[in-house]
């Protein structure tokens, strides 16, 4: 069902409704009020059949022969008058009047059923004379048929009148929603360019600038594809190079220059080995895979197994320095992630400081937060190059590593909610890392 039409039904029922009860309530009062008033001109004629008999001659007092003329009394059509004494004699009636005898025992309105047929009543009683006036109940509902059919036609139109407008209005008010689907149509597969549509209503800007801004994130998405897909290629291609280059040496020399040459390739292959590890992880942690295993590590195991993982049988070149008052609460994380994210930094301070400095990690907590710091005694960074140190594949001419490490580290921290900071000194570059603890019970 379209739009148009689920609004049309909607507000239609609901304007129809409010007109129906409307046109009832009318209606209904409008009959109480022609019933009163035919109601009241039975009263008037009682009584100016009473002012005239007041001027006439007396009746006889048997008048069962009697009979009123319509045009001496003015008894309107359809209504019927009779004239009776207190005991009851008809002294005179109307031409209109039934054959049965009216009812005038009661003053007063009366319904009654006169030859079969409903009459509705009204007696006045005057010195010693009652004068009872009548008129049939079918013609009464007649005329407010009539009057209900007049009244009830104009409502009908005007109803239907309402509901194409209705409709019409309706479509216009949805126009600028068309226009931004024709848009969308017309527009090519592979095109991010954002939606120029003029004019539009207030209310449909915010959903415009939705999906212009989700235009743009995605460019930026397929663009950081496209360029890590390059990248990815050209330092996957050095080491490949490396490698062959090396084979090939090796199939032409013998003895230890072989040797070498083989060594050199298998270096070449660990490091495309580890390039492309990273480039897994880098994927995995900016897509949509879970890395919740159902393991969990507090703070201080989460900082050996990094240490264990990043020193590769040095472990003694790390220092680590863990409080007394260090909470034994689980990290708030993926235990894997966690683990990554504090062993590339370990890595990063590893490959920038000599082999005979070590490398210090402390821990402290801040609230609800622990705080890694890796500390490096290596030559340290330049502050215009700070901003660049988590961009993939970006290293520094001193820097021997694929540069995705740090990139890594700045994905999980932007996916768990983490904290990361760079200091860079004359002695070295300091890095702390916040992870959140889990709350412990009080």
């Amino acid at each position: 069902m379209s739009l148009r039409l689920r609004l049309s039904l909607t507000l239609g029922a609901a304007f129809a409704l409010i007109w129906a009860l409307a046109a009832a309530w009318m209606l209904s009062d409008l009959r109480n009020q022609m019933m009163f008033s035919l109601d009241q001109r039975l009263v008037a004629s009682a009584r100016m059949v009473a002012g005239l008999l007041e001027q006439m001659p007396p009746l006889p007092s048997k008048g069962e022969g009697t009979h009123l003329r319509t045009e001496h009394v003015s008894i309107p059509g359809g209504m019927a008058c009779q004239v009776s004494s207190l005991r009851g004699e008809i002294l005179a009636r109307s031409h209109g009047t039934p054959d049965q005898t009216l009812e005038a025992e009661k003053l007063g309105f009366h319904d009654q059923m006169i030859d079969g047929a409903p009459w509705r009543s009204f007696t006045l009683a005057r010195g010693d004379l009652r004068i009872t006036t009548a008129d049939r109940q079918i013609e009464r509902e007649a005329l407010n048929m009539s009057v209900l059919l007049a009244a009830s036609v104009p409502v009908g139109v005007a109803l239907l009148g309402c509901l194409c407008l209705l409709w019409l209005g309706i479509g216009q008010g949805l126009a600028p929603l068309n226009r931004m689907r024709d848009a969308l149509m017309r527009r090519n597969a592979d095109s991010l360019e954002p939606l120029q549509i003029h004019p539009l209503p207030s209310e449909l800007r915010p959903l415009l600038e939705t999906q212009n801004q989700l235009f743009q994130r995605i460019g930026k998405t397929i663009e950081r594809e496209r360029r890590l897909t390059g990248d990815a290629a050209h330092e996957l291609r050095s080491p490949l190079t490396a490698i062959k280059t090396h084979l090939q040496v090796a199939r032409m020399t013998e003895g230890v220059a072989r040797d070498q040459s083989l060594a050199r390739a298998e270096e070449g292959a660990d490091r495309l080995h580890r390039t492309l590890e990273q480039l897994l992880l880098l994927a995995r942690v900016e897509g949509s895979l879970s890395f919740d295993d159902g393991v969990q590590c507090n703070a201080e195991q989460v900082a050996r197994l990094a240490i264990q993982d990043a020193a590769s049988g040095e472990p003694r070149r790390i220092k680590l320095h863990v409080p007394a008052e260090l909470s034994d609460a689980p990290v708030q994380m993926p235990a894997v992630l966690s683990i990554a994210a504090l062993r590339n930094l370990l890595d990063n301070a590893l490959r920038h400081t000599p082999d005979d400095t070590d490398v210090e990690l402390r821990l402290e907590m801040i609230g609800q937060r622990v705080r890694f710091q890796v500390r490096d005694h290596g030559p340290g960074i330049a502050a215009d190059d700070i901003q660049h140190l988590t961009q993939r594949f970006w290293r520094n001419g001193q820097s021997t590593g694929c540069g995705l490490g740090l990139a890594i580290v700045q994905a999980i921290v932007q996916r768990c909610g983490c904290g990361l900071h760079f200091d860079s000194r004359a002695d070295g570059l300091r890095v702390e890392l916040t992870m959140p603890v889990q709350a412990t019970a009080v």
